[in-house]
């Protein structure tokens, strides 16, 4: 079982549904999220994250919006990890004053 996991901007989008790929409840998702925003917030967290720019999700061949890639930490799913990615995403936004 490999020690990484990949997360796609799509799992944090607003407005795609989650046959499209989102991830998280409408609720918890942000617009116009890039995976250079996610790898930053990761590393925020305390977590290894390195953005893989030339990669496209599956459902979204047409688009090359990148992916980051996160090293596992043990103890902690995959959907707490974006859970707490997009609350952090949430926190910058509202201090930059854009959501």
């Amino acid at each position: 079982m490999p020690d990484y996991f990949y997360v796609y901007p799509a799992y944090l989008a607003k407005g795609l549904t989650r046959e499209e790929g989102r991830r998280l409840p409408e609720s918890a998702t942000l617009t116009d999220v890039t995976a250079e925003e996610i790898a930053a917030a990761a590393k925020r967290l305390g977590a290894k994250a390195e953005v893989e720019a030339d990669k496209h999700y599956p459902r979204q061949a047409h688009r090359f919006g990148g992916r980051v890639k996160v090293t596992k930490r043990s103890g902690s799913t995959k959907t707490a990890f974006l859970r707490a990615v997009a609350a952090e995403l949430g926190r910058q936004r509202a201090v930059a004053g854009k959501r």
